[in-house]
């Protein structure tokens, strides 16, 4: 949808500097979470259960407290930082476009769709080699409903819950967006502007507390009922967090930036805090206060530490890391290694592949062969799938309208 332009007296000057996404950083961002990933759930699968309850592989709260960091709240901050950026845009400054909500819908679909449904069928194929066989997990994952099943919530590939409220924020996004660019058009100042789209941001984030907080202190609902706990209406604060940091970063495009010590201080506030919660949280237990509110507190420290690697003048020279080859060639391949680790973790665990859990050894070298073998599952899953998946988007020039090839 082209941007409908600002009266004459109210359009601003097109001379604020447009600030960069700087796409390495987050990319190395991104392949570092992925990374993360990928060791908790080998972490989660070396825990042993015995009459006295679970016990992890290395009786060690502080790195437990690291590897239990859960990333996912990154995610979605990212993901929605990125996808909210043009609206933004349109809203506070009018300019640019955005696209409709069809063109918007295809673009995130040949962008998900083609790993996650690949999988989705080669797995729950290997689980349910007799037919029908578990035909409601099928259906629920290819529907991405299986975030409302309390007993396949995680069935056939666990992460990809995190999908479901994914494909919730596009259809939030799409909704409230033009809502939002059409609103703030009314309004006569930039300050307006800003002011309207970041109480909306904080609307959005304040509603899953509320639930949260219904839920859990006025109907006791425990934490195991997870479609609770885990679905749009208690997870959408990281997604509004990633459209709050959309807006903040507009609004300062043509305001000083942090300096090197400013963004360094930043940074180490924000991942001590990230650490601190884990550990915290994790010591009171899953029904505490701190567990509880785990996930929208930690979607503000992420956008806290992500704000201080996106809006610095200089960057301190450890950020320059997150640039490397390697790790951006990981962010590269990230969203097939969040697809298919689980997968390959279960296949070289269940074929003997891995070392048993009772060895000293064996969660640090399962986390090593399990990782190599992810890459190169998804380096090939990116490869042969997601890249020419993504190719369709030539489909579509950048209105929208479908390309005529054929045409004279």
């Amino acid at each position: 949808m082209t941007v409908t332009e600002a009266p004459p007296e109210t359009r601003p000057v097109p001379t604020r500097t447009r600030k960069r996404t700087r796409t390495q950083e987050l990319q190395g961002v991104r392949g570092l979470a992925a990374l993360s990933t990928v060791a908790f759930h080998v972490w989660q699968q070396y825990y042993v259960y015995d009459a006295a309850g679970g016990h992890p592989p290395v009786d060690n709260p502080h790195l437990a407290a690291l590897l239990s960091l859960e990333v996912i709240d990154l995610f979605f901050v990212m993901s929605a930082y990125l996808l909210t950026l043009p609206y933004a845009r349109a809203a506070i400054d009018g300019e640019g476009s955005v696209r409709t909500g069809r063109d918007f819908l295809f673009r995130r679909a040949i962008r998900i769709l083609p790993v996650y449904v690949t999988a989705v069928l080669v797995v729950w194929a290997s689980r349910n080699p007799t037919l029908p066989g578990d035909w409601r997990d099928l259906l629920e994952h290819l529907t991405f409903t299986h975030i409302f099943d309390r007993e396949r919530i995680f069935y056939t590939l666990g992460p990809t819950w995190s999908l479901s409220l994914e494909i919730s924020f596009y259809l939030v996004l799409i909704a409230v967006g033009p809502l939002a660019i059409r609103a703030c058009h009314r309004l006569t100042t930039r300050r307006a502007r800003i002011t309207a789209c970041a109480a909306g941001c904080a609307a959005l984030y304040t509603l899953p507390l509320v639930w949260i907080s219904l839920a859990h202190y006025v109907l006791g609902i425990p934490h195991t009922d997870w479609p609770v706990y885990f679905g749009p209406q208690a997870r959408f604060g990281g997604f509004a967090a990633g459209m709050g940091l959309a807006v903040l970063l507009v609004a300062a495009e043509d305001r000083g930036r942090l300096g090197v010590r400013a963004a360094t201080a930043l940074t180490a506030t924000a991942a001590t805090g990230l650490y601190a919660l884990s550990y915290i949280a994790h010591a009171t237990g899953p029904e505490g206060f701190w567990r509880t509110y785990y996930h929208p507190l930690a979607a503000l420290l992420w956008f806290a530490l992500l704000y201080a690697i996106l809006h610095n003048s200089v960057q301190p020279r450890w950020q320059g890391a997150l640039r490397a080859r390697w790790l951006t060639a990981v962010g590269l391949i990230s969203y097939s290694l969040y697809i298919w680790h689980e997968p390959v973790m279960l296949f070289l665990y269940d074929t003997g592949l891995l070392p048993s859990e009772h060895s000293k050894s064996g969660f640090p070298l399962a986390v090593v062969i399990v990782t190599i073998m992810a890459l190169l599952t998804a380096t090939v899953s990116y490869w042969a799938v997601e890249y020419p998946g993504s190719l369709l988007a030539r489909a579509r020039d950048r209105r929208g309208r479908s390309r005529d090839f054929y045409g004279s």
